[in-house]
């Protein structure tokens, strides 16, 4: 069973950078066709679609936050990372890891954790 757990700071001054970890059990981010992204739900909206870094290690993020985001990851540990810089109030979200498999289905997602940027 593949589980993904998001760690990072709950609180965001603006213009910062934030900075986001997922830790994977169970299975390997290399793993082939593994795709693992990162998604965001701002308050009152739908989910929105940040990117993902392929098992081989290439990245890709949405053009929306492509000039601000950027993930990566470290396979000794089997995490993934985003960053996201210059950060607004309205980069306030919870923030999900999940896994996309290679019909890009979302298979399995982290629990989620709230990211608040104030001052």
């Amino acid at each position: 069973q593949v589980q993904l757990q998001e760690s990072g700071p709950g609180l965001v001054k603006p213009s910062q950078t934030l900075s986001l970890t997922c830790t994977v059990s169970g299975g390997s981010i290399t793993a082939r066709g593994t795709y693992w992204s990162w998604i965001r739900q701002p308050p009152r909206k739908g989910l929105e679609f940040i990117g993902f870094i392929r098992y081989g290690g290439s990245a890709y993020v949405s053009p929306s936050l492509k000039s601000r985001a950027s993930i990566s990851r470290d396979t000794s540990k089997n995490q993934f990372t985003l960053q996201l810089s210059s950060v607004t109030p309205e980069d306030t979200a919870v923030y999900f890891c999940a896994r996309m498999d290679g019909t890009y289905y979302f298979d399995y997602w982290g629990q989620g954790t709230q990211v608040t940027v104030s001052s």
